[in-house]
Order: structure tokens, then sequence, then C-alpha cells
């Protein structure tokens, strides 16, 4: 199917982790210029659109209870002309937000999609942390039973590159732990607050940071680096 067949389109659109002020001029245009504007949260979205004084848009909601749904009907409206923009509540839709269903429906039904650059809490930190950032792993959010997120973690220390890891400020004090248990004296990174006020990056070995936060617990929103081995694995190739 001829990707252009239809004159509406679908943006993701990129906006603020937490500083307002790093909203970026096409993104704000871009919501001017939509029909609707589908949000992951429909009340959040509005404060931001109000701090930008855009007022009178069609907000609907999209997010990982409706998303298969409402994306057919995105789709639909776009096939008919519409231009929708989709917002989730911080950073770029599908990077640990919804908007997968809906991008894939897109390119299903001939629907341009566009994708709006913006913040990145991914970036913003690793760019932050002074570790190694030549390459790395993202792994989302890390998984919240024990087991499981051992193996993670275990994988992490593995690894030649940098990886990078959302994490609760409620679970960061044991995920310290265990990375402590099999490696103390590992490098790792914990940002906090990306661009907020009260931002902090905190770096150290694995029990050194265990130690920082088990003394003074964790609060908001926490990315967490851990330091590759910086040993590049043998290939069949080599």
């Amino acid at each position: 199917m001829n990707p252009l067949q239809s004159q509406g389109l679908v943006q993701l659109i990129g906006t603020p982790i937490g500083n307002l002020g790093d909203i970026t001029f096409r993104a704000v245009e871009s919501i001017r210029a939509a029909h609707v504007v589908a949000c992951e949260d429909t009340r959040h979205s509005h404060r931001l659109l109000s701090h930008l004084g855009i007022s009178g848009k069609e907000l609907v909601a999209l997010h990982e209870h409706n998303e298969q749904h409402r994306a057919a009907s995105l789709v639909d409206r776009a096939l008919n002309g519409e231009r929708i923009a989709f917002l989730s509540d911080a950073g770029t839709p599908t990077i640990s937000d919804p908007g997968y269903r809906l991008v894939n429906a897109c390119h299903e039904a001939g629907v341009r999609v566009e994708v709006i650059p913006g913040p990145s809490a991914v970036i913003t930190a690793l760019a932050g942390s002074g570790l190694p950032t030549d390459a790395f792993y993202f792994g989302g959010f890390l998984a919240v039973k024990s087991g499981r997120k051992a193996r993670e973690i275990a994988e992490a220390l593995a690894k030649r590159e940098t990886s990078i890891f959302f994490e609760s400020p409620h679970r960061l004090t044991r995920t310290l732990a265990a990375i402590s248990t099999l490696d103390p004296h590992r490098e790792i990174c914990v940002a906090r607050e990306l661009t907020k006020k009260f931002e902090s990056y905190h770096r150290g070995t694995a029990s050194e940071l265990l130690d920082y936060f088990t003394a003074h617990p964790g609060k908001g929103e926490i990315t967490l680096l851990i330091r590759g081995e910086g040993k590049r694995r043998s290939s069949p190739s080599d």
C-alpha cells in the first residue's frame, strides 16, 4: 500500500520530562495544527497545553488499556485527512510509553507517521552521568520481581556497554543491594529528577551508593546507569 495515500498524518510529539521550558517550537506548532490531540493522560496534557496557551483542542485518551481500540479510530480519522498529535506524559511516545500499536496501525493502513523529537530521560541521564557513551543498552523499567530483576542486573553487569534502566524510588535501595551483591565495586550512577529543580547525579560504586541511599532514601523519578565491563566480546568473524 502506498504510504502517502492519505493527506492526514499522525505525529508523535516529544514533550518535556520535567522542565516545561524544554518544549520545542516545532512541537508547539504541531500541536496547534492538529485536529485532535491523543494523550496518555488527558489531564496531564491539558496542563501542558494550558501552559503553552493552546485551548479548544479535542483531547482523547490513548493509553495501554485502550490503545488497540483507540488506534483504529485515530487511523480512520487520519485516513479522512485529519492531523493527529499524540503526546505521552513525558518524553517520546513509544519509549517505555504507549504508542507502539498506534504506529504499527498507521504503517499497516498507509498513514504517514512523523516523529517530532524532544527530551529523553535516557539520553539526558547518559550524557550527564560521565559513564561511557560510545555504546549503551536501554532496558526500560527494571523487573519488579526479585528473581527476574537479579537476572536483568547480572546481564547488565556482563555487557560491554553502559546499561540504562528506569526504577521506582521505592525499590531503589533493593536494586542497589542486588547490584552490590553481584559486583560491589562496579561503577554506577543514579540520576534523579532530570531537568527539574532538584536534579542530581550520584555516581560511585554500587556499595557506596547503597550506603548513601540507605541513609538518604531516593525520591522522584530515577534513571539508573551501570557501567559496562568495557571489553569487546569475541565473534565468529574475529
